[in-house]
């Protein structure tokens, strides 16, 4: 069995039906100043039920690729954002 990458990240925008879009930051040290800096990325995250909302954090888990740019299923959500 292989490994399957996880992300986790924040629920930015509900995109199309059973989708969502994840953004993932990360902190990664900067090759000449040696400080800390944020990086950002976005993922289309597959969501079956249709349960997220825009500010819940979630772990999204590598898939086969479900479309052009959705490779991530919905594993489970962490926390739900602000109604």
């Amino acid at each position: 069995m292989t490994h399957k990458r996880e992300i986790q990240g924040v629920v930015v925008k509900r995109s199309g039906d059973k989708t969502a879009s994840v953004l993932v930051t990360r902190s990664v040290m900067h090759p000449k100043y040696h400080k800390t800096v944020k990086r950002f990325k976005k993922y289309l995250v597959h969501d079956e039920r249709n349960e997220l909302n825009v500010g819940d954090s979630v772990i999204a888990v590598e898939c086969r690729p479900l479309s052009k740019t959705k490779s991530f299923r919905l594993k489970t959500i962490v926390a739900t954002g602000v109604k």
